[in-house]
């Protein structure tokens, strides 16, 4: 039977929220709730985003039912021909059944995720001096290719570049659907193994890069008090030196407890650029305190696909022998953990990408 592959904690909470659906709907005819409007306006947005996903679990129950009444019919013996019928037409109705439940929960697990339209990717040189930062150039350049062949804006807010061309630390903002969802594991240590081009003997060395995703929440208030924030006007430009500003339209905060700091150059409205200033540092904060809260919840499974602290390596980049390998994949259920350097450079992420969603996916329905 199609059931005998649902997870039953997905139907657990496929329950729970055709349930919740029930009640919302229940309270949208209460006079007491009808009077007042706030109440009904946030009702009608929850019960509208529960819809989509309770209909479609209805039409799964319904699917289930169509497998049940033809296995039932292939027990009934007095009818063999209503039984050869039913024979025929079962791997079909099973198989959809199955199909059904799995976009269920490719759904239901991605609307968390799918919710994020903007987000901020900084990378960071680590250990490793002059070849951290170039490899710290090269990560941006995979992202800036992987984000293009998905559509997706990739604007540089700031950079702080070394001496021969690489990145002490960049800062990146990308938009669009789906984006991420799949960026969101690149959150931790990347190690890079290959021969610096200041390497005389044909050494390899290991250096590293370190990267953070921090989505940005518009509704999500992050309350900052103003004292704890130094502010002023600065100078901005773009990658490889190019518009370089004369005038000060770029925008520099401190955040005085903790010590972050953020510079913002990427719009040519030194206003634009104070709002985005602020916004990296609510996404920031927001990030911190959301680590703090979730960290006993979730503290298995993370540990499994990365915390994204920056301390936790998460993948190597081995030059000599063209290999890349996630190190969070690979174990019981985890799928194959080395893929080809030279594609993943060229910011063909994909197949990486997929099994590390494909990982999350298990742990989480396992979490539901």
């Amino acid at each position: 039977m199609a059931d005998t592959a649902a997870p039953s904690p997905l139907i657990r909470k496929l329950e729970e929220l055709a349930a919740r659906h029930a009640r919302l709907q229940q309270q949208l005819h209460d006079p007491a709730v009808l009077a007042n409007g706030p109440q009904v306006a946030a009702i009608s947005r929850e019960a509208g985003r529960l819809e989509p996903l309770v209909q479609r679990y209805r039409q799964y129950q319904r699917a289930l039912k169509q497998v049940d009444d033809l296995q039932q019919l292939i027990g009934e013996k007095a009818d063999a021909e209503m039984a050869a019928l039913a024979r025929e037409e079962l791997p079909g109705a099973q198989a959809a059944a199955e199909a059904m439940l799995k976009q269920i929960a490719d759904e239901l697990l991605a609307a968390e995720d799918n919710a994020v339209d903007s987000f901020f990717l900084e990378i960071r040189a680590g250990t490793g001096g002059e070849e951290a930062a170039l490899f710290a150039r090269d990560l941006y350049e995979m992202y800036r290719r992987y984000c293009e062949r998905h559509r997706w804006s990739f604007a540089t807010s700031d950079f702080s570049p070394s001496e021969r061309g690489g990145f002490k630390e960049v800062i990146v903002n990308v938009r669009g659907e789906g984006a991420y969802r799949r960026l969101r594991f690149e959150g931790g240590g990347h190690r890079v193994q290959r021969v610096p081009e200041t390497e005389a003997q044909g050494r390899i060395h290991t250096s590293a890069a370190t990267v953070a995703v921090l989505p940005e929440m518009p509704d999500v208030k992050v309350e900052i008090n103003p004292r704890d924030v130094e502010e002023f006007g600065c100078r901005g430009g773009g990658p490889g030196g190019q518009n370089v500003n004369k005038v000060e339209t770029g925008w520099f905060i401190r955040h005085l407890p903790t010590g972050m700091t953020f510079k913002m150059t990427e719009h040519k409205s030194q206003a634009q650029n104070r709002e985005r200033a602020w916004a990296l540092l609510r996404a920031t904060l927001y990030e911190a305190e959301q680590a703090k809260q979730h960290a006993a919840v979730t503290g298995a499974r993370r540990a499994m696909m990365g915390s994204g602290d920056r301390s936790q390596r998460i993948r190597t980049y081995n030059f000599p022998q063209n290999r890349c390998t996630d190190h969070r994949l690979g174990g019981e259920g985890g799928g194959e953990k080395n893929f080809n350097l030279e594609q993943i450079m060229q910011g063909n992420m994909d197949d990486l990408i997929d099994a590390l969603l494909e990982l999350d996916k298990q742990q989480r329905l396992e979490s539901l």
